[in-house]
């Protein structure tokens, strides 16, 4: 079909150019510069891979979302997982063991997915499960923590193990980082990026763009102060309203087209540090990325779910593969039911259609 060959080309071409971007933002950086060099060759491969699995009738997205744990010290402003509850206060139950998470890894890069993004809760609270993540060198994981773990024996391990890039999340400013995060985590943001910076390690930063702060964040006054302290990535992800007081934070399209440009200016101006957008222009490719047409999430249980935002599973990977799990019945019926396409407000259409993925799940 040619919207799924457009999809598989455009997902290639994202592949592609996020890797080529890192290159050219690590070129002063010769142990990084040496490894994504390196990483770009597997990433080719995996190209290949995932062609064959298209070319057979299985379209495998590039990226993988694992939540690892359900555990997290903070408790920040419309956390919109804490608000699912897939983060809780109690003790862990039942989540996937390091062993079961290694074999996910495995199977994602027998598949020829090359970035798996590790979240949580806070996922530096999984030692076991980074430490496996580590030993896959053809998948570059990106690691969103709020950098409250992150000691000495964490340094030496993004040190040693290149494939792990430390994303740490802030908000803009002190005063609305802390606002959101809590009293001192701003400061010790920027402490770790300091060290980050003196030890010639790269990280990234993950920003969650609301209506307050979306013209800050974007602002070359901003970025650049972001590159001055060694930061070689920026994502950029829209606030999701998980809450009905949350409604007014939720970017609609003038914020939307506001970033997109601030962000294509700041790209034409600097190779120094890479910016991208979750969940960026959809209607480009006929609508939101998630549910395996671009990505998609496993939860700290092992429940394969269309995005983080959309927590709903029909198979669970500890009973079968990953390969099947993305061939579920749920996804498929969200890619080709149209749902994925639709108009919405904030960075998850499926978080705003949620019935009407409840109604596609108990159908």
């Amino acid at each position: 079909m040619k919207q799924q060959l457009d999809l598989q080309k455009h997902i290639e071409d994202t592949v592609e150019e996020i890797v080529t971007d890192i290159i050219k933002a690590t070129l002063k950086n010769p142990k990084e510069g040496a490894f994504m060099a390196r990483f770009l060759l597997a990433s080719r491969k995996a190209s290949k891979i995932r062609a064959k699995y298209e070319a057979e009738g299985l379209h495998v997205p590039g990226f993988l979302i694992a939540s690892i744990t359900s555990s997290c010290n903070l408790h920040c402003a419309g956390c919109y997982s804490r608000c699912n509850e897939a983060t809780v206060d109690e003790k862990p139950y039942q989540q996937l063991t390091k062993a079961e998470w290694s074999k996910i890894f495995k199977e994602a890069e027998d598949l020829g997915i090359s970035f798996i993004m590790l979240a949580g809760g806070e996922p530096l609270l999984r030692r076991d499960v980074i430490d496996a993540a580590s030993t896959y060198k053809n998948i570059i994981f990106p690691v969103f923590t709020n950098g409250t773990y992150i000691d000495e024996d964490y340094f030496k391990l993004f040190d040693n193990s290149r494939n792990l890039l430390p994303i740490l999340s802030i908000e803009g400013d002190k005063e609305i980082t802390d606002g959101r995060r809590g009293d001192g985590i701003y400061d010790l943001i920027e402490a770790n990026m300091d060290r980050f910076l003196k030890r010639g390690m790269i990280f990234g930063a993950s920003i969650t763009v609301t209506t307050e702060n979306y013209k800050e964040v974007t602002s070359k006054e901003f970025i650049k102060s972001m590159m001055d302290k060694g930061c070689k990535l920026i994502i950029y992800v829209e606030f999701v309203p998980v809450t009905e007081e949350a409604q007014y934070l939720a970017p609609g399209d003038p914020e939307r087209i506001y970033v997109a440009e601030a962000m294509d200016k700041m790209r034409a101006a600097t190779s120094d540090i890479v910016l991208l957008s979750f969940p960026g222009d959809e209607l480009s490719v006929g609508g939101c990325m998630a549910a395996g047409r671009g990505f998609f999430h496993i939860n700290s249980h092992g429940g394969a779910e269309p995005c983080p935002f959309s927590p709903y599973s029909d198979i669970n990977v500890k009973d079968t593969s990953l390969k099947e799990a993305i061939s579920s019945k749920l996804f498929y019926e969200l890619q080709t039911q149209g749902l994925l396409g639709e108009s919405h407000l904030g960075g998850c259409v499926l978080f705003e259609k949620r019935e009407a993925v409840e109604a596609i799940l108990n159908a």
